[in-house]
């Protein structure tokens, strides 16, 4: 059975496809057989990223197709271990349907109330429509370098009672420069990065054990 993962966001920006393409390649990378559901099809912004990573020949090797529902994605998800959803940057009756057919749910989030405030309230619908509390998570996504901006949206993100994914993606000129290689955020040369990448997804993977165990 299927692990099933969905990322999405009420508005774009805020680092939803490279987190998706991050978490997924990583379990790729441990022999998980993985699908990334590009759902976004006027801009297909993970299957054209992953047509580069095929041009340069970067193991490992991903699935990544481009689907207009998800009752597509959900007939052949039995062919895969982990099928990660790469939702529309903009919420959606197709992001309400990724959200209760997934596992997790992830949403997310810069540091901005531009991208805390829109992403809360998708939450909240979400939570509204049926989808377990529980299953919804928030993550940090091109954060600063401030440890106090940190800390102030980790009380903010604190007061809704979701729950909030241990580590962050920094904001890093490195992450761009790998989306333009057909590479990953955790595939970049500097281990620095690799390093809180690897602590990320660490975390992405206890908590889906958490809740499918």
């Amino acid at each position: 059975m299927a692990i099933l993962v969905g990322v999405v966001s009420q508005k774009g920006g805020v680092g939803k496809s490279m987190l998706c393409r991050l978490f997924t390649t990583e379990y790729a990378r441990m022999g998980w057989k993985v699908l990334i559901a590009d759902m976004d099809t006027s801009q297909s912004t993970s299957f054209e990223w992953n047509a580069l990573r095929k041009q340069y020949n970067i193991a490992p090797p991903l699935d990544v197709h481009r689907f207009q529902t998800v009752d597509h994605v959900l007939k052949i998800v039995a062919d895969y271990d982990l099928v990660s959803f790469d939702g529309a940057p903009h919420a959606t009756r197709i992001t309400q349907q990724i959200a209760h057919s997934c596992d997790l749910v992830v949403l997310p989030t810069g540091s901005s109330l531009e991208d805390l405030n829109p992403q809360i309230r998708l939450a909240h619908e979400l939570k509204e429509t049926g989808v377990p509390q529980e299953k919804i998570a928030f993550v940090l996504s091109r954060i600063g370098s401030s440890k106090v901006e940190l800390q102030e949206v980790l009380t903010y993100l604190g007061f809704t009672d979701y729950f909030i994914i241990p580590g962050q993606l920094p904001e890093q000129t490195a992450f761009r420069q790998a989306v333009r290689e057909g590479k990953t955020a955790g595939e970049t040369k500097y281990s620095r990065l690799s390093d809180r990448c690897a602590q990320l997804v660490q975390s992405i993977v206890d908590r889906i054990k958490e809740l499918t165990t």
